[in-house]
């Protein structure tokens, strides 16, 4: 297969100040890898996080240009069997961003170029409706509390609250709110603090939340203090789900390793973070043979990286929601078949991919 190579560079707008424990964001930054093989255009996206991305970097977009280059002069791998073999040949580990992009790129084209990377999910043109989080963002109180009712309004029956930012009394305030109105048998509520509590205040502070009837709470310590947080899973009253902690971790050994020792309830999967959905697919089955549970969330990609994990989820058959509810993020998007609806994220047949973005 004679194959051209190229990427586009996007800056995605947030249509609100996105509020995190480790600052704020406004924008985006991501690259679509486009692959060419006469008139089908293979699209993945390299999309690092500012902060959490081993390749967010000042020379990424030289990196990009030179796996690109080498890859339009390799041999091509002709069916999905060989695409790992492939991207572990020409990236290295440490761009996990870019392993996801190219990946997905791969497999858009071996299908022909219409973002059914997994077809087998595909039913009359769409894939089984997907559960998935709100996600409630930090802020003031009165801005949470927003987000809470209109996640409620729309029909969400899980929601997540990023927190760790603003006071704890007044984080414990919106749990207070919400179950006021709202039972654990009628909403689930996750809790994402994204490393903000410190090893001492952890255990007390998993304690009040705990109250509350939470699912889970992600990442409660920062990462890198593995005896800390293996404590921590041993003696928690909330379940955990480790999140950050899986970044950079890529070797099987290594991985097992850290399931092993820490014990987590949960592990989260971000597969612009974790280097693709090969990659995601080794945690997954390290994962399950621990019985640990499992999530997969977006790391805030446009609607091009959100569809291909949205069917690698459905290609799992997920039933647990999961962190796939980041679509409308963006006052600049790429125009998608993918739409929310009552807690569930959809693919309607009837609609097409606007690439105009992408292709410019």
């Amino acid at each position: 297969m004679r194959l051209k190579a190229d990427y586009t560079k996007h800056t995605l707008k947030f249509t609100f100040v996105a509020g995190t424990s480790r600052g704020t964001l406004t924008e985006h930054d991501t690259y679509f890898i486009l692959l060419k093989s006469n008139d089908a255009v293979g699209i993945g996206e390299c999309a690092p996080l500012k902060g959490l991305s081993p390749d967010y970097r000042p020379d990424l977009a030289e990196k990009i240009q030179d796996v690109l280059s080498k890859i339009e002069n390799a041999p091509f791998p002709e069916d999905e069997e060989g695409i790992t073999d492939f991207i572990d040949k020409h990236i290295s580990t440490n761009f996990p961003a870019l392993r996801f992009g190219v990946e997905t790129a791969l497999r858009d084209l071996l299908q022909g170029g219409e973002r059914k990377i997994f077809p087998s999910v595909f039913q009359s043109n769409s894939f089984p409706p997907i559960p998935i989080n709100g996600l409630v963002w930090m802020g003031d109180r009165d801005f949470m509390k927003r987000q809470i009712d209109e996640k409620l309004v729309q029909g969400f029956n899980c929601i997540k609250l990023k927190i760790g930012a603003i006071d704890f009394t007044t984080e414990l305030s919106l749990l207070v709110y919400i179950r006021e109105n709202y039972s654990a048998d009628r909403i689930t509520i996750r809790v994402d603090a994204n490393g903000a509590f410190s090893p001492g205040e952890a255990l007390a502070k998993l304690q009040q939340l705990a109250e509350y009837d939470l699912h889970s709470i992600e990442q409660p310590i920062a990462t890198g203090q593995l005896e800390e947080m293996q404590k921590l899973c041993k003696v928690t009253p909330l379940p955990i789900a480790l999140d950050e902690e899986l970044i950079g971790v890529t070797s099987l050994e290594s991985q097992a390793k850290l399931l092993d020792h820490t014990q987590p309830q949960y592990i989260i999967l971000k597969p612009t973070l974790l280097g693709g959905l090969a990659a995601t697919e080794q945690w997954i089955q390290l994962a399950e043979a621990r019985n640990i549970g499992w999530w997969m969330t977006s790391a805030l990609e446009s609607n091009i990286g959100l569809n291909a994990i949205a069917q690698f989820a459905a290609y799992k058959q997920v039933t647990m929601p999961q962190g796939l509810g980041t679509g409308k993020l963006y006052h600049n998007n790429v125009p998608s078949p993918l739409h929310i609806q009552q807690g569930n994220l959809h693919y309607l047949p009837d609609q097409s991919w606007d690439l105009s973005l992408v292709l410019s």
